[in-house]
C-alpha cells in the first residue's frame, strides 16, 4: 500500500520503503502493524501459491482508522505482510502466548495452521535476522521516535494498537471471539484511570461484544512501549474482521458495517486524546 490508499487528505510526514507516517499534534500514535499486504518480488517464489493472498492480514485498518489524523492523533502504517515478518513479535522470536498455538517473527504456519512454505523454503536463522534489520527494524525506530517526540510535546504519549481478525479460527482459539477485544497486558501497559475510562466507552455500548484483557491481552509493541512509569501508555485492540468487512475472500470492506462501528472507535481515540495523567477519576 502507499499513501494514495488511505482516505487522509493531506500527504504524510514521511514515507519509506517500509512504512508511511502521518504526524499528529495531540499525544497519541495509532499503529497498524498488519495492515501491510506487500510480499517482496525475491521471497515470493518461497511461499505456496496460496500465501501470496496475504489472507491473515488485518486487512482495511489503514482505512478504518484513517479517521485519525483529522482527530489530531499521529498513524504510521506498514508496507509488508506479517508473512514477511510479524511487527507484532519481539526480536527474540520468544512466544506471546505461551502454552496456545502462536506464529513466530517469520510465520511459516497460516492461521488455519498450514505451512506458508513450500518445502524446505522457510526462513533460516540468518534469513530471519536479515528481515529483522530490513523490515522490522524500521518500523520499530518510527515508533520509538513519534513516541519520544510525543512525550517531548506533552509529558506523555499513548500508543494504541490496532488489530484484526477472523473471528473464529479454531487452530488459535476456541469459539468466537467477541467483536472488541482491549488489551492491557493485564493492566501493566497503561495507567489504571485510562484503562478504566476505555473499558467504559466499550461497556457503554450493546451493538458489539467486548471484553478487556481476555484472549488477546497485547502483543509485543503494547508489552514493549507501555511503560506508564516512564510516562509511555499502550493499548491493543483487537476487532473480529466482521465488524467492519467479509469474512470470506476476497475480504472485502463493507461500508455499511465501518459506517456503524467508526462513531464507537473516534469515542476510544478521542478518550486517549483528551486523557492525561494525574487526573481524577
Amino acid at each position: 500500500m502507499n499513501a494514495t490508499d488511505l482516505v487522509i487528505d493531506r500527504a504524510p510526514d514521511l514515507e519509506t520503503d517500509t512504512f508511511t507516517l502521518w504526524r499528529g499534534t495531540g499525544p497519541l500514535l495509532v499503529s497498524v502493524p498488519h495492515a501491510g499486504t506487500a510480499i517482496p518480488d525475491a521471497l515470493r517464489a518461497a511461499f505456496v501459491p496460496r500465501a501470496l493472498a496475504t489472507e491473515d492480514a488485518d486487512w482495511h485498518l489503514e482505512k478504518l482508522y484513517a479517521f485519525v489524523c483529522a482527530r489530531g492523533a499521529s498513524l504510521v502504517v506498514p508496507r509488508f505482510a506479517r508473512y514477511v515478518i510479524d511487527l507484532n513479535r519481539p526480536p527474540d522470536n520468544a512466544p506471546m502466548y505461551p502454552g496456545a498455538n502462536n506464529t513466530e517473527l517469520c510465520p511459516t504456519r497460516f492461521f488455519s495452521g498450514e505451512p506458508l512454505y513450500r518445502e524446505g523454503q522457510a526462513p533460516d536463522a540468518a534469513e530471519v535476522q536479515r528481515r529483522r534489520a530490513r523490515y522490522w527494524q524500521p518500523y520499530h525506530d518510527a515508533l520509538e521516535a513519534e513516541l519520544a517526540r510525543l512525550q517531548a510535546a506533552h509529558g506523555h504519549a499513548v500508543l494504541f494498537d490496532g488489530h484484526s481478525i477472523r473471528s473464529e479460527l479454531p487452530w488459535l482459539f476456541e469459539g468466537k471471539l467477541p467483536d472488541l477485544n482491549l488489551g492491557t497486558v493485564g493492566g501493566a501497559s497503561c495507567d489504571p484511570l485510562l484503562r478504566q475510562r476505555l473499558a467504559e466507552v466499550l461497556a457503554g455500548q450493546d451493538a458489539y461484544t467486548q471484553v478487556v484483557d481476555g484472549r488477546f491481552k497485547g502483543g509485543h509493541i503494547t508489552r514493549h512501549h507501555g511503560q506508564p512509569a516512564q510516562g509511555r501508555h499502550a493499548i491493543q485492540l483487537e476487532m473480529c474482521w466482521s465488524c467492519y468487512m467479509t469474512e470470506a475472500p476476497p475480504w472485502a470492506w463493507d461500508a455499511a458495517h465501518a459506517a456503524q462501528v467508526q462513531p464507537l472507535l473516534g469515542r476510544l481515540v478521542e478518550t486517549m486524546l483528551a486523557w492525561r495523567p494525574g487526573t481524577a477519576a
